[in-house]
């Protein structure tokens, strides 16, 4: 943000020494595989989360806020969680930096901002870790890698903010390219990038603007499924560790007797991460049609199968495809039950498409429709240091 020195200034008297800012994502195709250690595709967005920091000579971390408008104190010796705070997603990188015994050297001032939109399934948490790790990396010259401050970013939102997330997010956000899309094994951690040329044609994400309460209790009821499956296919298969081993002929074989349903939300992941490796040949090849036929099918595995969609995505994404021309395939991102679609649209046709959509929408949940522009941006900057 371009008057984030002048607001650091106002708030804590001085200007800052470091100025930091890290990405929001979006998921092109590979959903609900991460937690069965299997491929995701996601990319950095031009949304970022900003902070700016100062050392200060004491042991205090001040922590300043624009969204809620007030500044935090706390002594290093004594961050904890404190529930439902804003605070967690900062304080739990710091706890890590700690616990890996690196060398902060003493308290901060941090003013923090961004234009994430709040809501929309962006990753705006992992923003904020990873803005923050990165900052304090230059201020403290902690030496970390990219994929250090990920990782460092993951077990801040477990063990502060509460939330058992993948390393999805904190990976795209760090280590994201401009122009490009990355795939990560989340068994291994190796990763690649895939250039996204779109030519004409560019991503736009459709905010349904409901969130409902089934997300929770169903994610946590897909994961028990799907691992109940995985334990079915150890009994014959002792080797297998999770989805990412199994195919669908052992799960016919194993898992069908057993129970229908089960089968049919373990198949949805086999055939997700196949969906993936063939999404990534198509972007090798510039085969948009192709692309967009997979994130088309995509959505169906999660709504029909793997049943974490909700009727007001299953709407965007049959509104969709009435333009087969112009939108070459949509889908639900992210855990389901609300936030986004992501649609791949041709850049004549993004006004017509939103008009249209938007009053769709509107007549049938008499809810309003947010579309939200990105462009595919780099993972985590520096963007002013005065550290010597």
């Amino acid at each position: 943000m371009k008057n984030i020195k002048n607001e650091f200034k106002s708030v804590f008297g001085s200007d800052p020494e470091v100025i930091a800012s890290s990405p929001g994502r979006v998921n092109i195709i590979g959903e609900h595989t991460d937690y069965h250690e299997g491929f995701v595709l996601p990319a950095a967005i031009d949304k970022r989360i900003y902070v700016a920091l100062k050392a200060r000579s004491d042991k205090k971390i001040k922590l300043y806020s624009k969204s809620f408008r007030k500044i935090f104190e706390v002594e290093i010796s004594t961050i904890k969680p404190i529930e439902n705070s804003w605070t967690n997603y900062i304080l739990g990188v710091v706890h890590q930096m700690l616990e890996r015994t690196l060398s902060i050297r003493g308290g901060f001032n941090l003013y923090i901002d961004g234009d994430i939109p709040s809501g929309a399934g962006l990753s705006s948490s992992a923003a904020v870790e990873c803005a923050v790790g990165w900052g304090l990396n230059e201020l403290f010259s902690l030496e970390l890698t990219r994929e250090e401050v990920a990782k460092i970013g993951q077990k801040a939102e477990h063990t502060f903010a509460g939330v058992m997330c993948g390393i999805m997010d904190q990976f795209a956000s760090v280590l994201g390219l401009e122009d490009s899309v990355l795939q990560l094994d989340c068994r291994s951690l190796e990763y690649n990038y895939f250039s996204l040329n779109l030519g004409e044609f560019t991503f736009l994400l459709l905010n349904t603007n409901v969130a409902h309460s089934l997300a929770d209790s169903e994610y946590n009821s897909r994961r028990e499924q799907t691992e109940k499956g995985v334990k079915w296919l150890q009994e014959k298969y002792p080797y297998l560790r999770t989805l990412r081993d199994a195919n669908t002929r052992m799960l016919q074989e194993v898992v069908l007797p057993k129970n229908k349903n089960t089968f049919i939300k373990c198949n949805y992941v086999v055939k997700e991460n196949a969906r993936l490796l063939r999404a990534c040949a198509a972007l090798e090849a510039g085969d948009l049609d192709t692309l967009g036929k997979l994130i088309f099918e995509s959505h169906t595995g999660l709504s029909a199968e793997y049943d974490v969609s909700c009727e007001e995505l299953d709407f965007l994404v049959e509104q969709a495809k009435e333009y087969p021309s112009q939108v070459l395939g949509a889908r639900m991102m992210g855990g389901g039950f609300g936030g986004c679609t992501i649609n791949l649209v041709h850049q004549a046709f993004l006004a017509e498409f939103v008009e249209k959509t938007s009053a769709r929408y509107y007549e049938k949940f008499g809810v309003g429709l947010t579309p939200i522009s990105v462009n595919i941006d780099r993972g985590s900057m520096i963007h002013e240091s005065i550290i010597k």
